[in-house]
C-alpha cells in the first residue's frame, strides 16, 4: 500500500510506514503531513496490525519541516496551517492504538526529532545526529519539541538541545534516553523488525491498554487515555450493545452491568 509520499508495507502483524521524499532527506511539507495522517488511519484500521514501524527512505529519517514549505507563510498562516496542523498529525501518530517504533536510519533534527518523538521506541543507527536547532534559525520547535519531548526525554535534555544547540551522537542520545537502541549503519529497519516481532507476540489488547496507561501516567493527554480506557471497559460488559439495541427497537434497556 502507499499513501502519497508515505509507503506502507504490512507483513507478520507489522506495518512499516516509510516517509518517501529521499531527494529532500524526507523533509516534511504539507502534502507529506497529509500522507502521514492518511497512513496512520490506514494502519490503525488494519485489524491485522499489532506493531508499526516509522522510518525514512534513502539516507535520511527526516530533515524536519521543509523551509521552502513554511518560509514564505504569513504569521497567522504559519501558526495555523503549519504548526497547529502538524501538531494534530503528530498527535495522531503518537496515539496510534498499537506500539510504534521509529527506525532512525538518518539524522533526526528539528521536526525530524519531533517526528521520532511520537514513537514508543526509537532505534538509531550509530552514525546519526540528534538535536533541536530551531533557535539558530530564530524560531522555536513547533511540533511538540518543548512539550512531548520534555515529557519523554526530560526538561534538561531538551534545554541542552533547544537552548544550547547541542547535537548528540546516537550513543550520547542512548545514554540520555532519547534513543533506546543503537545499531550499526544500515541496520535500523531490520533491528526495528526484530523488536517489533517481539512485541507482536504479546496480547494486542494488553498492548493497547498498557500504552494508554503509560501515556496517562506520563501526563500525555490524560483525558483521552482515561476516556478510551473507560469506554473499552464499559463496552466489554455488553451494556453498550443492549443500549444500542433498545434505542433501535424503541424499548426500555435491560442492562446487566456484569464485568
Amino acid at each position: 500500500m502507499a499513501s502519497g509520499t508515505v509507503k506502507i508495507h504490512v507483513e507478520d502483524h507489522i506495518a512499516i510506514m516509510t516517509v518517501s521524499r529521499p531527494e529532500k532527506l524526507n523533509a516534511l511539507d504539507l502534502d507529506m503531513l497529509k500522507a502521514l495522517a492518511d497512513a496512520a488511519d490506514d494502519v490503525e484500521a488494519n485489524g491485522d496490525v499489532r506493531v508499526a514501524i516509522l522510518t525514512g527512505e534513502g539516507k535520511g529519517f527526516s530533515a524536519g519541516g521543509d523551509i521552502k514549505a513554511w518560509g514564505g507563510m504569513r504569521p497567522q498562516e504559519f501558526g495555523h496551517a503549519w504548526v497547529r496542523h502538524g501538531h494534530r498529525i503528530f498527535e495522531r501518530l503518537a496515539t496510534l492504538r498499537m506500539p510504534l517504533i521509529a527506525a532512525l536510519n538518518g539524522h533526526a533534527l528539528g521536526g525530524g526529532l519531533e517526528l521520532a518523538g511520537v514513537a514508543d521506541i526509537r532505534i538509531g543507527e550509530e552514525h546519526i545526529k540528534i538535536g533541536l536547532p530551531e533557535t539558530g534559525l530564530g524560531m522555536v520547535p513547533g511540533w511538540s519539541g518543548t512539550q512531548r519531548l520534555v515529557k519523554r526525554f526530560g526538561a534538561q535534555v531538551v534545554r541542552r538541545m533547544a537552548l544550547g544547540g547541542e547535537i548528540f551522537t546516537a550513543e550520547e542520545a542512548r545514554t540520555l534516553g532519547i534513543v533506546d537502541v543503537v545499531t550499526s549503519t544500515g541496520n535500523a529497519v531490520e533491528a526495528a523488525k526484530e523488536y517489533a516481532a517481539r512485541i507482536a507476540m504479546r496480547g494486542p489488547a494488553a498492548l493497547e491498554v498498557v500504552k494508554l496507561m503509560i501515556a496517562s501516567a506520563n501526563g500525555e493527554d490524560n483525558g483521552t487515555a482515561v476516556e478510551a480506557l473507560g469506554s473499552i471497559l464499559v463496552a466489554k460488559t455488553g451494556d453498550l450493545n443492549e443500549g444500542v439495541a433498545s434505542f433501535t427497537e424503541k424499548r426500555p434497556a435491560h442492562f446487566k452491568g456484569e464485568w
